[in-house]
């Protein structure tokens, strides 16, 4: 009986240890005062084109996903991996409700917003 116990204690206390471990806390954004020109210049086209939908600084969803940590994440909201290519195709073509947005912007617009949101 006291085996028992104490193999449910260890055990109790190591889903706890892995609980906490996998609960990392994502790192806040990096302050604008900090931001490079080309991730600056990806702020301003965000205010422009992204944020009527999107928050990027705190994780409130408006009409859409915040985008806070979008990139400290392993996978996108639509469940597609988070990397450059996925944003990018969601940024020219779409995903559901958010519109294509790739004929509004340049390609070097397009590569600063992506620059931007490696920054938050």
């Amino acid at each position: 009986m006291r085996r028992l116990a104490t193999g449910l204690l260890c055990l109790g206390v190591g889903m706890m240890v892995a609980a906490a471990i996998g609960c990392t806390k994502i790192s806040p954004p990096t302050p604008l005062s900090e931001l490079n020109p080309q991730q600056l210049h990806g702020h301003d086209v965000f205010e422009m084109h992204c944020a009527g939908c999107h928050n990027d600084r705190n994780n409130n969803a408006l009409s859409g996903p915040s985008l806070m940590g979008i990139f400290k994440k392993e996978y996108l909201p639509s469940g597609a991996p988070a990397n450059d290519d996925r944003v990018l195709a969601a940024i020219n073509f779409g995903y559901n409700m958010m519109p294509a947005l790739g004929s509004t912007m340049t390609p070097d617009e397009r590569q600063d917003v992506l620059a931007y949101l490696h920054t938050l």
